[in-house]
Formats: structure tokens, sequence, C-alpha cells
């Protein structure tokens, strides 16, 4: 189910590494050593590749990262680290065709596009990956306490970059807020189970190694970002697709706790997996099955911790598929998270903060032709059946609201009207009821709670992809491409956006003075953020209510039936040691 997710994060059209014309900034004093920043020609200091762990290389492949080095002569803070561990250019190309092919551009310009896309440079790779930028504006400076916003980029966890040209964004700084982008161990290193690696460890577990990343990313801004300007007593974490997952999972994680004060998800929230470390639940694969797949993808047969750990990292790599990296997500450790994210949210255990979450109109328009399944929870339905075998399909995950689902996405009005339909499904199945949970959950424990619809299309009258998954990124880093067109309306809809992503970093609150008035979404409203249509920018009441409604049918019932399976499977750490499952991993 994954496959829909692993790579558009990660190949959104001419997401390169960025650069430009820069200036040294004056020398700044940090906990770990003197940084020497540039200023670029929009007045924003910039502080690239700072590392905030040890590099996870040889025997602490594998392990929870370990403290980031110190140093005493001036560290140049001029390029960007690596990017994690992934498989470069793997499943990218398509997407890019689809977007592009789908924004109702010329083909002179299509072809021009997709030509540069094939030549930009693909950074290195590396497992030597745990750094992270830093964005402040000129005036910064140390003790000023701007509030800050950490991303966590996208990608299903198995691709991606924080040093992507469409997160270095000048627009955040300049409306007062320092930006953070962050690394994370990706795919088999960010988030294998392995028994072999569980046996190695003093908790007797393994795996969550990219929350572990993301969470020592925090622990460093709360210990170093005041030097840059920023406020480790406001921070904001926010993200996209796999990073709006990371987002609930560091909300879920009781080692994030205190670590972070506010909350975005943008086209994502992990309330739906349900990975065990060992033991399938309800029929999620485990990490440890996960691992299997992966020794008998390398030829090994029970590997030792050590042996693993010897394997080069492009062999590892180079055997990962889509199957295998299904496991590669966020398990139920004990540790790292004593229960699943929808659980922990369900049951009022996780981290608990104001947030401001939503999704895009048309999410699935470039996942759904290639894996035809309107719902998470079903791999295989009967699109070529009759009405009464989708009804049967529907039913078992469905049970009270199959029929209706049916009628409501319009499944049985014939081939266009299933795939259209279908693809509505895909995209309210995966995001929508997910996202509107975050909120529902935040507000029953009295905290304010924002949601938003994203309908903007391109502006041309030819395009057919709509409001994609991820097709806000321009909109609230202020990087648009050019080439793909930017109308008047989309200029001040970017304006909007900021205004109200950096006022919820200040305050918790997106409003100010001069904006539309966005209410909580107790209320029932969403923020309709639209472009290009006709239509304005407008608050709407319960936003395809009765589509989520029965749709949260399955999600409910998923977590009831995992928490009853938790109950009766209770973690066994792998060795003698790992009894008492408190504490850091």
């Amino acid at each position: 189910m994954y496959k829909y997710l692993l790579a558009v994060s990660a190949a959104i059209l001419l997401a390169s590494c960025g650069g430009g014309t820069t200036t040294p900034a004056p020398l700044i004093q940090t906990p770990q050593g003197p940084v020497q920043g540039h200023i670029n020609n929009a007045g924003t200091v910039i502080y690239n590749g700072l590392p905030f762990a040890a590099p996870p290389i040889g025997d602490l492949r594998w392990r929870p990262p370990a403290p980031a080095p110190k140093w005493k002569a001036a560290f140049n803070a001029a390029d960007f680290g690596p990017m994690c561990m992934q498989k470069t250019g793997s499943g990218t190309d398509g997407f890019v065709d689809k977007i592009v092919d789908g924004s109702g551009l010329s083909a002179i310009k299509r072809t021009l596009v997709k030509r540069v896309a094939a030549s930009l440079p693909i950074s290195d790779t590396s497992e030597d990956c745990l750094y992270l930028n830093v964005r402040a504006p000129k005036t910064a400076r140390e003790g000023e306490a701007l509030p800050v916003m950490v991303w966590i980029h996208g990608g299903g966890h198995q691709f991606g970059s924080g040093d992507f040209s469409y997160y270095q964004s000048d627009s955040l700084p300049a409306h007062g807020v320092v930006t953070v982008t962050i690394n994370y161990r990706l795919g088999a290193f960010g988030y294998l189970a392995h028994p072999a690696l569980s046996a190695d460890n003093p908790r007797g577990v393994s795996g969550n190694y990219g929350t572990l990343d993301q969470i020592a990313a925090l622990e460093w801004v709360k210990n170093n970002i005041s030097a840059y300007g920023g406020d480790p007593d406001n921070v904001t974490i926010f993200g996209e697709s796999a990073g709006a997952w990371s987002v609930t999972e560091l909300m879920a994680s009781p080692l994030a706790k205190g670590l972070f004060h506010k909350a975005i998800g943008q086209s994502g929230a992990s309330t739906y997996h349900l990975g065990q470390m060992s033991g399938d639940g309800v029929g999620w694969v485990s990490g440890y099955a996960t691992a299997k797949k992966l020794d008998t993808a390398l030829g090994l047969n029970t590997p030792t911790a050590a042996e693993l750990r010897a394997l080069p990292a492009q062999a590892i790599i180079d055997v990962v598929t889509e199957d295998i990296a299904d496991g590669f997500h966020h398990n139920r450790d004990g540790v790292v998270f004593p229960d699943n994210v929808g659980i922990a949210m369900a049951n009022g255990t996780y981290n608990k903060v104001p947030t401001l979450f939503g999704y895009n109109a048309h999410e699935g328009s470039l996942f759904y032709p290639d894996d035809q399944q309107p719902s998470v929870w079903i791999d295989d339905f009967p699109k070529d059946g009759t009405r009464s075998d989708m009804i049967a399909a529907l039913s078992v995950h469905y049970p009270t609201h199959a029929e209706t689902l049916v009628d409501l996405y319009n499944l049985g009005g014939g081939t266009e009207a299933l795939f259209q339909g279908g693809m509505d499904m895909m995209g309210d199945d995966i995001f929508g009821i997910n996202v509107r949970m975050v909120a529902e959950i935040t507000t029953a424990n009295d905290l304010p709670s924002y949601l938003y619809s994203f309908n903007r299309v391109a502006p041309s009258k030819t395009q057919t992809i709509g409001a994609y998954h991820a097709a806000e990124l321009p909109f609230v880093f202020d990087s648009h491409e050019s080439i793909l067109g930017l109308s008047d309306e989309g200029k001040a809809l970017t304006a909007l956006m900021i205004d109200y992503w950096t006022n919820f970093a200040k305050m918790g609150n997106p409003n100010g003075e001069g904006l539309i008035d966005w209410p909580l979404s107790s209320t029932g409203n969403w923020m309709q953020f639209e472009a290009n249509t006709g239509a304005q920018t407008r608050v709407a009441a319960d936003h395809r209510k009765a589509k989520l409604d029965a749709l949260s049918e399955g999600l409910s019932k998923k977590l009831t039936d995992l928490e009853a399976w938790q109950k009766a499977n209770p973690i066994r750490p792998q060795n003698s040691q790992g009894s008492d499952a408190s504490g850091s991993q």
C-alpha cells in the first residue's frame, strides 16, 4: 500500500539542491563551537550541513544516534550534508512526467522541463547523513528568540532530503521565524527491526531509528538554536506526506515530550500505521517479518548484528523492493512507541500540542492510475465486479457503510465513474480521515486545532491532475517553479498561506490582521484554499463530511482490533536485559 507514497515527495519537479550567491555572515558562537554562516541575496542567513549527531556508520549503524561532534576552529556551514541512503532516481521520473503532463503545459514546455529535470545533478548519498540546515533572518541575533519551524521532509520514509530546493525558503525567515530542515535515516537504515539487532540492544528492541534521528534533531534545536536567533521554547514541527506521518509519530513518542510546542501536518498522519516489531497484529506486516524478507534477498540465514553491520550499504539498497519497503515504517516497540500512533492518540497518551492539519483535494491523482485500490485496507478491489461484489469487499472493513461508500463515490457507475470515484476515495481514505482524526483528538484534549483543504489547481485550462499530492509545498515555502505557471491568484494564495503558517508557529493561532478568519476545527469548519477555479479561498463547513464519516469506520475498526490484539500480545524484549521497556532505546 505504500508504493503510492514512496517517491512522489522526493520527485517534486526540479527539486534539486538549493544554491545561489552568498557572502560571509558574522561568525557566531554555538555550543558546538564557532560557526561561519552565509548571507544570500534575499538577506537570509544560511547555515548548512550542521551535524546534529555522530555519523551512524560502522558499529553505529542501526543504533540510536550518538552525540554530535564539537569543534574549536570555525565550522564553515556553506554546503549541505549528503542525502541519507536511498535509491536515487528510482520511481521519480514517472512522477515528474505525471506532474508535467498533468499541469497543462505546452508540448514545448513539457519537453523542456523534462530535459532540465533529467539533467539535474543528484546529491551524494551516504550513511553519514545526520545533518540539518538553519535559515534565519539577517536581523536575527543570539538571544533574540524567534519562533522556530522544524521541517521534516516526505518521501514515504524511503526517499527525500532536507536539502531539496523547494524547502530552502527565504519567505519564512522574512516573516520572522527561524527554519530548520533535517535529514533522518530512511528505508532499511532508518526503520529495520531485526531479531539480531534487538538481541544486540540493551532494551531488546530495534527499528525506529529514523524517528530517533528526528528526536535527536529536536534535542539539537533545544540545545543550540538560541545561538542562531531561535527560541527553543517555541518550536513548531511541520512536514508533508511522510513528514506529516513523522509529525504524528513524534506526537506519539514519549521520547519527544517537551521538544516541540505546535504541530503542522500537510497531507498525512500516521494514525493508520499499525506495524509491530514482532507479530502481524491485524494484518500489517511486522518489522521482524520484513527483516526475514531482507535476509532472504541478501542471501543470509539468521545473521548476527555484526554481520549485518558489515554489509556494504549499497548492497542493502540494491535488494530492497517495494514489498520489502512496506515494512520500513514506525513499529510499536515498547520504547520509542509504547503504542502505535493511532492508539496513542485515541487514548490520550501522546504529546498534546495545538495542531494545524489538512490535505489536498485530489491526493489520488498521481497514485491511483498505477494502483487502483480505493481503500487503503484492500489490495484487490473488484473493479471489474458487480455492485454486490464491491459492497462485499468493502463490508469486511466498513461493516455498516460499505453500500454507502459505493453510492457516495459512485463506484458502481461504470468505468469512468469508478476511476474518478476510486481516485477520490483513495485520497480521502489515506489522507482525509487521518488528518481529521488528529484535529478531533486535539479538540477533545482542549487544545486549538485547525483544518484545511488545499484546492488550488494549475492555472492552465488543460490541467488534469488537480490539487495533487504535494502541490501545496511551493505555496508554503514560496518556492515556485515559474515555468509551471503562477497566476496573480496563486501569488496571493502564497502570501496568505505563509502568513497563516508563520502566525500559527508564533502563537498557535493562524489568524492575523487582514486575513480571512480561520475558525477552530471544533466548529466543523475547514479553510478551503482556492485559486484558478473561480472560487475564492473561504471557510467551508463539514468538508466531505458524509464521505469521511463513512470511511472513518474502517480506521476505527482497525484500531479497535489492533488494541485488542496488543493486549493479548504484550511486547517481549529479545534479550534478558530488555525486560524494562522504559527509557531511551
